[in-house]
């Protein structure tokens, strides 16, 4: 029996430290592990990543021409664009369509100006009506799919992305070793990511915090903070780190911070609860679908408030010994779950076909 013959794209894996990158080689890899024949399985890519998946997946390579016409236009029976930056558009395909939406951020953010919204709005939904499933990567992200294109709500569907479980080579060590105990947090310096609300939770202690991440402009706004909390020295900014260096700042953290007010899922929080950190997230989107019941949550951002969520969550997660609750949290989220989800959707995508 021919096997249904499935493209995804994962032409957004350019830079290693975005989160695209890892959605991609995440669910990829799991894809190709979980999918035991089911399909005849290829990858869409940027030649430049063909070093992805080992060789173990058929891949084709993205052509600037593809926009304009897809030489492979009739060969699947089913796409699935896994994110919604779409290279390869929709309509130059013929075959079942599935896209991965993994956040409608700049709705949210206060500097968006509304001309730009909207045309961000139109773009999207253009996408979204062309497309026979639409994937959310939270429930928070669904719900502003169907608030903003409600005529989309029952093609509209949650899968949680995994997260890899880290392992922290015990011989490794990274550039920057912070001389005392210390907090950490990853991700873009940008505005959204609420770093600069950090050097507030420094006072009265004597911990440090390392902040990783591809540096902005914004950084300057981080040190005006940490200077005005009298902690320039406690306050360490290293730049885009390696996985291996991550996974020793997760490992020897004593928390983990998050205060983001921009996210479509939040893959970092469950890197450090693996871990079995405490972790403190703002209240914000997607974020309390991850952290749960287990995470402490700032309401605002008022550094009053911050500083009294965090002594109590420090304290509680100390006398309640809440490292197992943090682990079992992560283990929720697993990219062998999260493939099989998205198998099962290729496969109801491809018995609505046959029906019709």
């Amino acid at each position: 029996m021919k096997k249904p013959k499935v493209l995804v794209t994962f032409d957004s894996m350019k830079d290693a430290n975005c989160g695209y990158f890892s959605f991609g080689k995440g669910l990829g890899d799991a894809l190709i592990h979980e999918n035991k024949g089911k399909f005849d399985l290829k990858f869409y890519l940027f030649k430049h990543t063909k070093y992805l998946f080992n060789g173990l997946v058929n891949i084709i390579y993205l052509s600037r021409l593809d926009r304009l016409f897809f030489k492979g236009k009739n060969d699947f029976d089913v796409v699935h664009l896994s994110d919604q930056t779409c290279r390869l558009r929709p309509n130059r395909v013929n075959a079942k369509k599935i896209m991965t939406v993994h956040d409608m951020n700049k709705v949210h953010l206060k500097f968006s100006k509304p001309h730009r919204i909207q045309v961000y709005l139109k773009k999207l939904g253009k996408l979204i009506s062309q497309c026979d499933k639409i994937v959310c990567i939270s429930q928070f992200v669904a719900n502003d799919v169907t608030q903003y294109f409600p005529e989309a709500r029952e093609k509209v569907s949650v899968i949680y992305n995994g997260a890899d479980k880290l392992i922290s080579d015990e011989k490794h060590t990274p550039n920057f070793v912070p001389s005392k105990p210390f907090l950490f947090t990853i991700g873009l310096l940008s505005v959204q990511k609420g770093f600069h609300l950090l050097p507030a939770l420094l006072k009265g202690n004597d911990f440090h915090l390392v902040i990783a991440g591809r540096e902005t402009p914004h950084k300057q706004r981080i040190l005006e903070e940490a200077e005005k909390y009298k902690c320039l020295d406690r306050v360490h900014i290293t730049g885009p780190i390696s996985d291996e260096d991550k996974a020793w700042y997760y490992k020897n953290c004593d928390a983990f911070l998050f205060p983001s007010v921009a996210e479509g899922f939040g893959l970092p929080v469950i890197e450090a609860m693996h871990f079995g950190k405490p972790v403190f997230l703002s209240k914000f989107t997607s974020l309390p679908e991850v952290g749960g019941d287990v995470a402490y949550y700032f309401d605002n951002f008022e550094p009053e408030h911050m500083q009294e969520v965090f002594n109590k969550g420090m304290s509680d997660f100390a006398q309640n010994n809440r490292y197992g609750e943090a682990v079992a949290q992560a283990e929720k989220f697993s990219w062998e779950i999260a493939a099989n989800q998205y198998m099962d959707l290729y496969q109801e995508c491809l018995e609505n076909s046959i029906q019709k």
